[in-house]
């Protein structure tokens, strides 16, 4: 398997496969208060085997998985491990590289980032979490987020009320609560085991000021624009330096970046992209990806993007073109992970169709059994992102031109 790290003049990859699937793990309480627990609801759980194989295919080595803390620690201080120990066995029997979210989406219970016990319940998960899987798995890297998304979450908890604590106007503090817990977190994690690789997921976003805009609606935007940036220097004690963050907690640089991680300032109307009409404000992906890697100097990873509906096969190749200039351009891209690779349901509203945007549909047969449907335009288009990427590292470039300079030679 091509080493893309390698061939970039870059450490090797920590990584089995380029391209890499998410399952949806979110076990957050929803808008309206209620827990959903995506790995069964989706049937993730009970299909992981097939699952798995179902990747072999598209050469899809490494996935996302959750531990789903409000299920492991239904009670302070004491860990029911069990689910996670079932998909580890799967994992190392199918050959998967499983990268764990220690907090995708939610909180236990009695839980909140504004809890004054909210780090230092997240440290001692941490810790646990490392006790057992080295308990089960010894040897091998270990690759862990501590909290998903931080920016969204802050947002969505702190001033959308989408999810716990149900907050306006609190999207600092919430941002705050978390990442004293992830730093904490962190700090837990390499006492524990010093090996372990940290990678972040945090949204990739444009905000761009509105058409004919005075100096201070610029200024604004690019306020909001670099705000993006907080909990990944809030991690780097770059900002918040009470907090603990260290340069050295930065490692792997994943970013999740949707079709509708670009808006406008002030009216929050989201700016269209290549398959409508598309905004002259639109900034390419290859140059957030650039702006990322300037600001940190690390490894880079789309650790999550996907399209609904129709238009999956049209992001996808969208993506590949950008992820292959990107590569050009010298950015040391190490994966792109299609999440969801199986569809899901909504979170808020579960009665409602499901979002189509997986590698696999989801069907429901009259036995219950959540069936796997196989959208094959987005499996073709897969196929040929795949080699569009693995055409533009260097190394892979220099050999194509010499094999058609040779062809050019013969008589």
């Amino acid at each position: 398997m091509l080493d893309y790290a390698a061939a970039l003049g870059q450490p090797a990859s920590p990584f089995q496969s380029f391209w890499m699937g998410g399952y949806e793990c979110t076990d957050q309480q929803n808008c309206f208060g209620h827990r959903v627990d995506f790995l069964h609801l989706t049937g993730h759980f009970q299909q992981l085997d097939a699952d798995y194989q179902r990747l072999q295919p598209f050469g899809i080595g490494t996935v996302r998985e959750g531990i789903r803390w409000s299920q492991v620690e239904r009670t302070p201080y004491h860990y029911d491990w069990s689910t996670v120990a079932a998909m580890l066995e799967t994992g190392q029997r199918q050959g998967i590289q499983q990268l764990w979210d220690l907090c995708h989406f939610g909180y236990p219970d009695d839980l909140t980032p504004l809890h004054p016990m909210f780090a230092r319940r997240f440290a001692s998960l941490c810790r646990a979490f490392v006790d057992f899987y080295r308990s089960v798995r010894p040897e091998g890297e270990l690759i862990v987020t501590p909290i998903n998304e931080v920016s969204f979450m802050s947002w969505l908890g702190g001033d959308a009320r989408g999810t716990v604590p149900y907050c306006v106007g609190q999207g600092w503090e919430v941002k705050y609560g978390l990442m004293r817990a992830y730093i904490e977190g962190v700090a837990a994690l390499r006492e524990a085991d010093p090996s372990i690789r940290i990678l972040t997921t945090e949204p990739l976003v444009s905000i761009v000021p509105p058409h004919g805009a005075t100096a201070r609606q610029r200024q604004e935007a690019r306020l909001r624009h670099e705000h993006q940036y907080q909990a990944v220097d809030m991690l780097s004690g770059r900002i918040c330096p009470e907090l603990g963050g260290r340069p050295e907690y930065l490692d792997l640089l994943g970013f999740n970046y949707y079709y509708d991680n670009q808006w406008e300032c002030h009216s929050n109307a989201r700016l269209g992209w290549a398959n409508e009409t598309c905004d002259p404000r639109w900034r390419p992906l290859r140059s957030l990806l650039q702006e990322a890697y300037q600001r940190y100097h690390r490894p880079v990873v789309i650790t999550e993007t996907s399209h609904p509906l129709e238009h999956r096969p049209d992001w996808l190749r969208f993506v590949a073109g950008e992820c292959a200039a990107a590569i050009e351009a010298g950015v040391p891209l190490l994966g792109v992970c299609l999440y969801p690779i199986i569809d899901r349901p909504d979170w808020d509203f579960l009665d409602r169709p499901w979002h189509r945007s997986g590698l696999w549909d989801v069907e429901q047969r009259a036995d219950g059994q959540l069936e796997r449907v196989l959208y094959a335009p987005y499996a073709e288009a897969l196929l040929n992102a795949q080699q569009q990427v693995a055409a533009a590292v260097p190394g892979r470039r220099k050999a194509r031109k010499a094999s058609k300079a040779s062809a050019l030679l013969l008589p």
